[in-house]
């Protein structure tokens, strides 16, 4: 048994890098990029050096209204088996509401009501998982209005309730430090140090008077100034670095990495976080970073370990449900809020409209990126048109179906008006649609309207 130490976030696009990448001890990979049965290279390339991966997902919305799809959970359980990982992680987050997809994690408003839902959510998650659960604090652009928590109190109640452990994001903290006022420290001291599995660092950058948490950018100063006053209150079992776009030279990578270690050695930490247990269906246990852990006699369980199965375990069995009014009050103030977000009604009452017309567009922007991504040629068909006509597609019509969905629609709603003008990029635009929705693509608005709303709309009911 071995604490995780110091891991990079797998990227397809850093994957060579990571394989030569010095003092890389362990990665961490988006669950929903994954394919159980279909391992890409590199990683298995990595998991046969012994490297061990952790899934993270990104999809689940433990912290909306309603419970976590089985469907979901399945394919989480079954990547976390794929790759023999120790624990998986999510978010505290909501995704969707009222039949609408945000694309992107959304923050849990801090009330008890929320607290019950997602705390729920969280045992019925942890039931359906073949190895233990962690859960990120996310960053966020706009704060709900009536919170009845502080963050350290909320992920603490979270704890104790559930004995889920705890993702930190300590870019996270700097972000909602900057946007949110909220002190890291203040966090830091109220949250349950000791239940860590492990740790994010990141950078961004400020934009339209708040921080962004990119995971494109250095990580700053003072995003590393946190992770010091952490390591300086506990020793976490594991830090990672996380890039997602903009991808420097592996020397800068390394670079990071080494900061990272540098400044957890130069934090002498006063408590010591249980360790992720290497092996499926392990519990976490005891140990100081970055040495190695000794693993326990015969049962492969050490006293903490043990101590720390039974905590969880009763505080999931003791646990009532929450009231079915408590689903309904979360339902009805998140779907308002994600509704003003991406479909423009109007701002639910007590929220900053300045703030809330930030977050909409970021969503936007999230949008455009993500689908260039798993659409890559529509950029390539579009050229320099593609995102000014996304973003005016995204800005009217909401998201409820996932990213892939998003992109046929968007291809939909071009080919219906007409688009693009040049012939050939028309042709190659309508040969996409058909290989991959598997039906007639909408005809041109002008020459058959009927059929081209009647096509549209069954287009949104798949």
């Amino acid at each position: 048994m071995t604490e995780l130490g110091v891991g990079i976030g797998w990227r397809p696009e850093i994957a060579d890098a990571i394989e030569v990448l010095p003092g890389v001890d362990w990665v961490e990979v988006v669950a929903e990029n994954v394919c159980a049965g279909h391992l890409p290279d590199p990683l298995t390339r990595l998991r046969e050096r012994g490297v061990t991966v952790v899934p993270h997902g990104v999809s689940l919305g433990l912290g909306g209204a309603d419970r976590p799809d089985a469907a979901r959970l399945a394919d989480l359980a079954a990547t976390a088996t794929a790759l023999g990982a120790p624990l998986v992680t999510e978010h505290i987050a909501f995704v969707r509401a009222g039949g609408l997809e945000a694309g992107h994690l959304l923050p849990v408003p801090r009330t008890w009501d929320a607290l019950d839902v997602l705390c729920e959510n969280v045992r019925i998650a942890q039931d359906a998982l073949p190895v233990p659960l962690a859960l990120e604090n996310i960053a966020a652009l706009l704060a709900w209005p009536g919170e009845e928590l502080t963050e350290g109190q909320f992920l603490a109640e979270l704890v104790e309730r559930t004995g889920v452990r705890l993702l930190i994001d300590v870019a996270n903290l700097h972000t909602n430090h900057v946007n949110r006022g909220e002190s890291p420290a203040k966090a830091l001291a109220e949250l349950p140090v000791e239940a860590i599995a492990y740790v994010h660092v990141a950078g961004g950058l400020a934009r339209d008077g708040v921080w962004h948490d990119t995971h494109a950018h250095p990580v700053p100063e003072p995003v590393l100034d946190i992770l010091s006053e952490l390591a300086s209150r506990v020793s976490p079992p594991g830090v990672l670095l996380e890039r997602d776009d903009n991808f420097p030279p592996e020397e800068e990578l390394a670079s990071e990495l080494a900061t990272i270690r540098d400044r957890l050695r130069g934090a002498p930490p006063r408590l010591s976080a249980p360790a992720p247990l290497i092996g499926a269906g392990a519990r976490v246990s005891g140990g100081p970073m970055p040495a190695s852990v000794h693993a326990p006699e015969e049962t492969g369980h050490s006293p903490a370990a043990e101590a720390t199965e039974a905590r969880s375990g009763a505080a999931r069995a003791n646990r009532p449900s929450p009231h079915p009014a408590a689903r309904q009050n979360v339902d009805i103030a998140q779907t308002a809020l994600l509704s003003a977000l991406v479909a423009g009604t109007p701002v639910p009452e007590g929220f900053d409209r300045q703030r809330l017309g930030v977050q909409s567009r970021a969503l936007v922007g999230k949008r455009t990126d993500v689908i260039a991504r798993i659409a890559p040629e529509l950029p390539e068909i579009l050229g320099d048109d593609y995102r000014p006509a996304f973003r005016g597609y995204a800005r009217t019509r909401p998201m409820s179906g996932g990213y892939r969905r998003d992109a046929l629609d968007f291809v939909a709603h071009l080919l219906v008006a007409g688009r693009p003008e040049d012939p050939a990029a028309r042709r190659r635009l309508t040969r996409w649609y058909q290989d991959r929705a598997d039906s007639r693509p909408p005809r041109p608005a002008g020459r058959i309207a009927r059929a081209a709303r009647a096509a549209r709309t069954a287009l949104v009911r798949r």
